[in-house]
């Protein structure tokens, strides 16, 4: 099992509502083919850096304190995961800042059985953060395809992983909550525990 990291990438400033970007996996790819889905990735050796701005103190605390997948993985390596794989996949890059961090809002173990197991930790920053255009994925690799901005409304329409749809919920709240206002932190995070025989909905406070 690896550790990964998940970037939701929120537009409120659509003409059709707030929406997220997704793009479709491959059909030859091993985890989730053909479905669409967030950008996101494992966490990689080279994300073992500093990235002070890009979580609130209380992310911070929340990503350290429950066993984690990797013995050594930190909260700024799941941020740095999270921001590569953004530029990675899309071509966007990301300034969060420590007024607009990015946001722990969910946590997902994958269930046994599958060709590949993550422990991803879903991340929710505003669009807003994008350095330059946020229609541009003209530097994306080939990774995802379809690109594209869903309005939340429509989001269920498209093929998705159970725990993608899961994850749009908590998503939608935390928006409507926000009432264009700043995201907030949420009160407790969602968290998917895959790692006994038996699957657990735990809240992580």
């Amino acid at each position: 099992m690896r550790d990964a990291a998940t970037v939701i990438l929120i537009d409120r400033d659509r003409t059709g509502g707030p929406s997220v970007l997704m793009g479709m996996r491959g059909a030859g790819a091993a985890f989730m083919p053909s479905k669409y889905v967030f950008p996101g990735g494992a966490v990689d050796a080279e994300d073992d850096a500093p990235c002070p701005d890009a979580l609130s103190d209380q992310c911070r605390g929340r990503l350290a304190a429950e066993p984690l997948a990797g013995a050594s993985v930190t909260p700024d390596a799941l941020a740095c995961a999270a921001l590569r794989e953004m530029v990675e996949e899309t071509g966007l890059t990301l300034a969060p800042s420590a007024d607009d961090p990015l946001l722990f809002v969910f946590r997902a173990i994958t269930p046994p059985g599958r060709p590949r197991r993550f422990d991803a930790r879903f991340f929710l920053i505003d669009a807003r953060n994008i350095v330059g255009d946020r229609d541009d994925f003209s530097g994306a690799c080939d990774e995802l395809s379809h690109l594209h901005w869903v309005p939340l409304t429509e989001a269920r329409a498209l093929d998705l992983p159970f725990i993608t749809e899961v994850v749009l919920a908590e998503v939608e709240a935390l928006v409507r909550a926000a009432d264009g206002g700043p995201l907030h932190v949420p009160r407790t995070v969602p968290f998917f525990d895959n790692r006994g025989s038996e699957p657990r909905f735990l809240q992580l406070s």
